[in-house]
């Protein structure tokens, strides 16, 4: 399929005027296409031009334009040519498409708990036309009705109202304009739960075999959805403006939803098929919350091009976590921020392939889809929020419903935002923005201290950075309760230089500086001396949990940068983790203790020792006195991820048994696979076993444990069928990532070595299996722990071949990046 390129957008986007899109689907046509037929409506300002639609269809039935029908040469399989256009035009097109198994167009899924089928449709940049023939570009904005064949049993949800449904023939009511890769319908024999709130119809659907986790559910779900809508009517001046507002959860999704006005889609892993944490619940209440801020931020108002894609991500990101936090019972979101969120977009930032925030660069569609990223996501977020502070909420909202007030149902780019905060504000927005907007990478604030006995000479923070920040300097003391706030200091930090900090001067030494608390901008931090052997002695005792996660965070890009040893952070871990309150934290820890320092940063011989002093931290905080269930959860997933000696591997099948079980928890089916995983890595069950679990519950989420489960097993075998499927089979997006992530980790050294090389010789090709695809086989095959000279070497040539696509090569530049940075890591050792 051609990728649409930028400059062949605007010369569109100054042509035609989309009036309206009429788009009728046949789902009824079997399990491997479906029949789209599109009535689109549109203006020409050059009469005599001609242009192009965007089409991906195995067949063409007809296309007629203006009453004359067109040459079937005028399809070239991606585009539709279109010839001497009139003033006002009607184009008719009926094609026939192919069902999704990626998660990409309208994905088709088939429940294995029932045999019960549905679709769903995902339209991200360049995938609209997997759908329906339509002009494939977010500034083309214009109303859609839909109308759908479907089997009888069926019911069928999307953008717009139901107007009427009978005979399984369902239509429904056109939407305001909107663009075109916002536009989706749902179908299957969905079970639904209906509600209303001020005024808007709100609706929750789920797949049949879900129908008891959506119902036990739904209570939370529908109060976060009340809260948020009120919250966001209380910061916009403009109401929701879609009319109903429906939340779909739907099976093998790649993102955790989609903001489809009207209709928006989650995966349904969100519905908790085992016992979530507080985390868990906190992290979807964020994300129906993103979601619900996307009305406005993407849907109400859109980006022009792909490279604004932050006027989208970043707003919803930042008002997701603060919506959550101000309107519902998780007001310690921006915990979860900061433990296991900003990183992604820290590590994102220092990579080659980093990026501005706006402006990103995009030239066609083909490369937007990395830039959906830790920046435009969390950095965006950060940026955002350090703009808040620098302007003040009343200036900030202000401008942003001046924003929405002149370009509702349209599309805007940065300039457009720009000058209504600064209309709004009085201020000089544009220079701000052309700093913190326009550049990328982190800066660095360090605090310097020089004491004259127990008093504070002076304190200056550096900033080693190109940006100014507005942030908190937090002073911490000791005393018999810990480590508590003394004080909280506001600075402004300009760039590239120190700023003294008069208020400390002649005050009491303070056990610990912290600049950025509160965690208010987008910075790396480095501590004094004192404060660093505050955080190692002291860590779990700082009263405050969101500056626990900022330190938590600090060691992580300490560890990430070679200046503190891997072994050093497991210690920190393991003498910190077993007392942290903050289940977030204890989460985002576990992971990158488990996957990143021992797995990427410790050579093989290190990996037994450190995994089994990971172990023992898990093991203290899941007996911790008083720990609540979330903790204990999430502690029991950290002691199951760690096992690795035969006591270990004992215990987990005499867990997996129902025996000797930790008191008052149970092994929920998530956690069974991934107890099942960690023994067939070891060679501790066969086929038969995960065959056997397998059996307990045939759903979905069970055959991607034993996909994950089959390719983990050592045996040669075992990894010829796994490496079949991965390049040779027809597997679902979920099922092939299940296989990629339990390739690696096990198998003897000869035989990953020709893996290895095997790996580099076949993973150029797979971009052409689409983005999915190669976002699978480019980040979750990457030989990631194999951080070695000669792993990178292969890397590079395989980069210097010319057959990977624009997405395949993003993923593995950024691969290539984090593996040399494992390499250095575990040459210079970082310190003690």
């Amino acid at each position: 399929m051609s990728a649409l390129q930028r400059s062949e957008a605007l010369e569109r986007a100054r042509l035609l005027e989309i009036h309206s899109y009429d788009l009728d689907l046949d789902l009824t046509r079997g399990d491997r296409t479906f029949t789209s037929t599109t009535v689109i409506h549109f203006g020409c300002a050059e009469p005599g031009a001609d242009t192009f639609l965007d089409l991906e269809a195995v067949e063409l039935r007809r296309a007629v334009l203006n009453g004359r029908p067109l040459e079937p040469a005028a399809f070239d399989g991606s585009r539709l040519a279109l010839t001497s256009l009139a003033a006002e035009n009607e184009l008719l097109v009926e094609a026939e498409l192919l069902y999704s198994n990626t998660g990409e167009g309208l994905h088709r899924f088939t429940d294995p708990a029932d045999g019960a089928a549905y679709v769903y449709a995902t339209l991200g940049p360049d995938q609209a036309p997997r759908l329906f023939a339509c002009f494939d570009q977010p500034d083309l904005k214009a109303p859609c009705a839909l109308a759908v064949t479907a089997p009888a049993d069926w019911k069928v949800v999307g953008n717009g109202a139901l107007a009427e449904a009978a005979d399984g023939r369902w239509r429904f009511h056109p939407t305001r304009p909107i663009s075109t890769y916002l536009v989706t319908v749902v179908a299957g024999p969905l079970h639904s739960v209906h509600a209303e709130h001020d005024g808007i119809p709100l609706a929750l659907h789920a797949r049949r075999s879900l129908a008891a986790e959506l119902d036990r559910e739904a209570e939370e779900l529908f109060e976060v959805t009340r809260n948020s809508l009120d919250r966001l009517h209380e910061l916009f001046d403009l109401r929701y403006p879609f009319g109903e507002y429906q939340q779909a959860f739907v099976p093998e999704f790649n993102w955790g939803a989609m903001e489809n006005p009207g209709c928006v889609v989650f995966r349904d892993e969100l519905l908790f098929r085992s016992t979530p944490t507080d985390a868990d619940r906190e992290l979807r209440a964020m994300i129906v919350c993103h979601e619900m801020a996307h009305m406005w931020f993407g849907d109400l108002v859109t980006m022009r091009w792909w490279d604004d894609l932050w006027l989208n991500e970043s707003f919803a990101e930042m008002l997701g976590y603060r919506v959550a936090a101000e309107s519902t019972r998780f007001t310690g979101a921006w915990t979860g921020f900061a433990a296991r969120r900003k990183g992604w977009g820290y590590d994102a930032d220092q990579r080659a392939s980093t990026h501005p925030v706006a402006g990103n660069g995009t030239r066609s569609v083909a490369e937007a889809m990395g830039n959906f990223d830790g920046i435009s996501y969390a950095k965006g977020a950060s940026v955002l929020r350090q703009l808040v502070v620098w302007l003040g909420d009343e200036a900030f909202f202000a401008g942003v419903n001046r924003y929405f007030e002149r370009h509702a149902y349209g599309n805007a780019e940065l300039a457009d935002f720009l000058a209504a905060l600064g209309e709004a504000s009085g201020r000089d927005v544009s220079s701000w923005a052309e700093r913190w907007l326009r550049t990328s990478g982190v800066d660095t604030l360090r605090t310097e201290v020089r004491y004259e006995g127990d008093r504070i000479a002076a304190v200056g923070i550096v900033n080693e950075g190109s940006r100014p920040h507005r942030i908190r300097l937090g002073v911490h003391d000791r005393s018999p309760d810990g480590v508590v706030r003394r004080a909280d200091i506001e600075v402004e930090l300009a760039p590239g230089g120190r700023t003294e900090v008069p208020e400390l001067a002649g005050a009491a030494r303070p056990a610990l500086l912290l600049p950025n608390d509160g965690d208010l901008s987008w910075a790396k931090i480095r501590l004094d001396q004192d404060s660093w052997r505050t955080v190692a002695e002291s860590l779990s005792r700082i009263d405050d949990e969101l500056t626990r996660a900022v330190l938590w965070e600090h060691a992580r890009d300490l560890v990430r940068d070679g200046e503190l040893a891997p072994l050093a952070y497991l210690e920190l871990v393991a003498a910190h983790l077993p007392a942290e309150t903050a289940v977030a934290a204890v989460e985002g820890v576990l992971a990158f203790a488990r996957t990143e320092a021992v797995d990427r940063y410790l050579a093989p011989e290190q990996r037994p020792a450190a995994l089994a002093l990971l172990g023992r931290a898990a093991e203290q905080l899941l007996a911790r006195p008083g720990a609540g269930q979330s903790l204990r959860l999430a502690a029991l997933r950290g002691v199951v991820e760690s096992a690795d000696s035969p006591a270990d591997l004992a215990r987990l099948r005499s867990w997996l048994a129902g025996e000797a079980l930790p008191q008052g928890l149970e092994l929920s089916p998530d956690r069974r696979w991934s107890a099942l995983v960690t023994l067939a890595a070891k060679g501790a069950v066969d086929e038969a076993a995960i065959e056997a679990e397998l059996a307990r519950s045939p759903s979905d989420a069970a055959q991607q444990g034993a996909a994950r489960a089959r390719a983990a097993l050592p045996g040669a075998a075992a990894k010829a069928r796994a490496w079949a499927a991965l390049f040779e089979g027809e597997l679902s997006n979920r099922l092939l990532a299940a296989t990629a992530e339990g390739f690696w980790r096990s198998g003897t050294e000869e035989l990953l070595d020709d893996y290895q090389r095997r790996y580099f010789e076949a993973v150029p090709a797979g971009g052409e299996r689409g983005d999915r695809v190669a976002g699978v086989l480019g980040h979750s095959l990457f030989p990631r722990d194999r951080a070695t000279a000669a792993v990178v070497a292969a890397t590079e040539a395989c980069l210097a071949r010319p057959e990977p696509t624009p997405g395949l090569r993003r993923s593995l530049l950024d691969e290539l990046d984090d593996l040399r940075r494992a390499v250095h890591v575990r040459a210079v050792g970082g310190r003690d």
